[in-house]
């Protein structure tokens, strides 16, 4: 299994492509605005991607979305407390920073709840409900890799401060769910650098201070 990540749009936002290069299968997480690079990579691997997996929708996580998956015809997958959020700009933050064009997508194939296991690449990917950054923020879990979006960086973590946010909420999601998985688990968050949850433990102040 591959893991490539492409830092996109003008907040550099992390979309991540997983991919079985042998079996020309991948998947794509929170593909972000001005995703020509995502794109242009799995054309030249000609793979078929099975999902688009997103672990939360604001406009840079999703600001890329259409054009994916019109090009790819890949379902995508939200916890159902955003479906709507990908269809409203007020939501998804789009209508409020200056700049941007209001992002309006279509529907999810398909909503989470947070308690999932999805076959996929042909691995067994748990979807765990992270909120607090945003109400229906989710991680995605298989093989020691935690794909955490926007909840947990290195040495730090996701705003609350926007629609949606709570910070006891999110340290509840930090401190009961990611920090219940072992130290070597590699946690590939929705911007900056990739971490473990070993040193997150020891050294994220937000993590040493609960």
């Amino acid at each position: 299994m591959e893991i490539e990540k492409f830092e996109l749009g003008p907040v550099m936002t992390n979309a991540y492509l997983v991919y079985d290069e042998t079996k020309g299968t991948g998947v794509v997480i929170d593909p972000g605005m001005n995703p020509d690079p995502l794109i242009d990579r799995i054309s030249d691997l000609k793979l078929k991607i099975e999902a688009i997996l997103l672990t939360h929708a604001h406009l840079d996580h999703i600001g890329g979305l259409e054009e994916v998956r019109t090009r790819f015809k890949a379902p995508v997958y939200i916890h159902e407390l955003e479906q709507s959020w990908l269809s409203e700009p007020k939501l998804n933050g789009s209508a409020f920073f200056p700049g941007f064009t209001p992002i309006v997508c279509k529907p999810a194939e398909n909503t989470l709840t947070g308690t999932e296991t999805l076959s996929l690449l042909d691995e067994q990917i748990q979807v765990l409900h992270t909120p607090g950054h945003t109400p229906g923020s989710v991680t995605f879990y298989w093989d020691g890799l935690a794909f955490s979006g926007d909840a947990l960086f290195q040495n730090s973590i996701g705003r609350t401060d926007l629609p949606g946010g709570d910070y006891d909420i999110l340290m509840k999601s930090i401190r009961n769910t990611l920090m219940e998985m072992p130290d070597e688990t590699r946690v590939l968050s929705g911007h900056g650098p990739e971490t473990t949850i070993g040193q997150e433990r020891v050294h994220n102040p937000f993590v040493t201070g609960m």
